[in-house]
């Protein structure tokens, strides 16, 4: 599942994820399931037909993305793989920060973060200022956001998302990744 929500230059996606990680730090080996939330870029691209033609949006790179992941082996609802990156380099993101209240309380730690997204870019690494209008219209679709982020962790945890990909084992699957 893949749910997006964009502005002018900035946006969010989250989906339901499932992935085994074939170089897996210490205490992150085995599959893993959950959600992703990301902030990203967003490009609208020239029209590619008449000026009644759908306009062609690019979604670009991520700045800012929240893990929220259990490994499959434990109770459904656990998150104990809950983490953040704050940063990425280009497409790569950085190291897994671990935050406590990723796991005790994910929805209320990112309705947090969604009420500063100015302070999420600073953290990112962007210039607040360079996205003003889309951080107001980021911050009236907080409630939104983080209902989609409630229900896709509820389809995880009823059995209905996060699942292993048909015949691959435990490879990677995401519908949007």
């Amino acid at each position: 599942m893949l749910w997006s929500i964009a502005f002018d230059r900035l946006g969010v996606v989250v989906g339901d994820l499932h992935f085994l990680d074939p170089d897996p730090g210490p205490g992150q080996e085995g599959a893993e399931r959950g959600v992703r939330l990301e902030l990203r870029l967003f490009e609208r691209e020239p029209l590619r037909g008449s000026i009644y033609s759908g306009v062609p949006v690019r979604i670009d790179r991520p700045l800012w993305r929240v893990d929220l992941l259990e490994s499959v082996t434990s109770a459904p609802g656990a998150l104990d793989r809950a983490h953040h990156h704050p940063r990425f380099a280009g497409w790569e993101p950085g190291k897994r920060v671990f935050v406590r209240e990723l796991s005790e309380d994910p929805l209320g730690w990112l309705r947090g973060r969604l009420a500063d997204p100015a302070g999420v870019l600073v953290e990112a690494g962007e210039d607040p200022a360079d996205h003003r209008a889309d951080l107001a219209e980021l911050q009236a679709a907080r409630p939104m956001i983080v209902a989609t982020v409630e229900h896709l962790l509820a389809e995880v945890a009823g059995g209905r998302a996060g699942l292993a990909p048909d015949g691959h084992g435990d490879a990677i699957r995401a519908g949007w990744l």
